[in-house]
């Protein structure tokens, strides 16, 4: 049970119809703990478009994340082009709060809260501002996520309470990152040099080109396909099609079926992230991902600048480009002067919660 204050945006038009819901009904072992239904439009966060059955002494964000109830976890979602997660207040610990186990469930669509993964914001260490470790839906610990820090950038400064323009050094097991929160809202992030050789990826596809993968052959289930492998702290297989075929219509790819089967192929020790892609033009590209441990998902940030990389490397674009995922563009720049790869998209607020570990 998800307990109140809850804040959940709604579009201006469903706020007539949603506004007889009754208050929350909250577990016996909160104490002295009023509910509030918070309807919140996307648009605002004043008081004048918003909704309360009982407003708080202080905003229902902050009181929300203030509360340290024993056996109570308090969240936010947060989303990056659909790609979602429950980002976790862990400022005092570098030891996770919630196990592996416990993210299954939370991340679970039917019986918890539903997300890709559940990050937390922990101390930095290293001489950087804060560090950041994710777990998956199933439960494994990937190296770093594209949207996944554009979300921790904006907890970040919603906890610090922070406004303008932002930037963090962040510790991840990827290595150094620096997202910057621009003044529109979006967020942009050095993700630093992407990785090419093959040991490092890791794939056991031998190097082609100067130890880099690219343009190689892999078969998977009898089919041959080009691919072109890079890592941006995780590992990747991008591919613009299969050997017998010039062009793909990624619309028409059945995901769920081939995904698996490139995440598990033997050539890729730790599992793989995989980018199907289509090119519409040299600055314009559009990309469906399977992500190893979360599978298909809306939106993949170090997936879209891996193919960038790989589009570069192939001769397809230039060195910035749309890429197009199912929850929407991200700007990515693979620039010549320092190797660095920078994204830029948005990060937005889903809902607040607690939840019973």
């Amino acid at each position: 049970m998800v307990a109140a204050p809850v804040s959940l945006a709604f579009s201006h038009s469903s706020l007539r119809s949603l506004a007889s819901i009754s208050p929350l009904r909250l577990p016996p072992s909160i104490p002295s703990y009023k509910p509030v239904l918070v309807l919140r439009t996307p648009s605002s966060r004043s008081p004048a478009a918003s909704m309360s059955v009982e407003a708080p002494k202080k905003s229902p964000d902050a009181f929300l994340l203030d509360r340290k109830e024993s056996g109570l976890l308090h969240f936010v979602k947060y989303q990056g082009l659909g790609n979602d997660f429950i980002m976790v207040d862990n400022r005092d610990s570098l030891e996770p709060s919630v196990t592996p186990e416990q993210a299954v469930k939370l991340c679970d669509r039917n019986f918890g809260i539903g997300a890709d993964g559940v990050i937390f914001a922990m101390p930095g260490i290293n001489g950087t501002d804060y560090s950041m470790r994710i777990f998956n839906s199933d439960g494994s610990e990937p190296e770093m996520c594209g949207n996944g820090v554009r979300c921790f950038a904006r907890f970040v400064a919603e906890l610090e309470n922070l406004h303008g323009m932002k930037s963090f050094t962040i510790h991840t097991g990827a290595g150094l990152i620096v997202p910057e929160i621009q003044n529109d809202g979006k967020v942009k992030v050095d993700m630093g040099q992407p990785i090419l050789t093959a040991r490092d990826i890791p794939t056991k596809l031998p190097g082609n080109m100067n130890g880099a993968v690219i343009q190689a052959e892999l078969v998977v289930d009898g089919i041959p396909w080009n691919v072109t492998c890079v890592s941006m702290g995780n590992p990747h297989c991008i591919t613009f099609g299969m050997k017998a075929y010039k062009a793909m219509e990624v619309d028409d790819l059945k995901l769920e079926d081939i995904g698996p089967k490139f995440e598990h192929h033997e050539m890729f020790p730790s599992r793989i992230n995989t980018e199907f892609v289509q090119v519409f033009s040299r600055s314009h590209l559009k990309m469906r991902v399977w992500e190893r441990g979360a599978g298909a998902t809306l939106a993949c940030g170090t997936g879209a600048c891996a193919v960038v990389v790989a589009a570069v490397l192939e001769g397809r674009t230039e060195r910035i480009c749309i890429v197009d995922l199912p929850g929407g563009p991200l700007e990515i720049e693979w620039r010549e002067e320092d190797n660095h790869v920078y994204m830029t998209g948005p990060a937005e607020v889903v809902f607040y919660g607690s939840v019973p570990l």
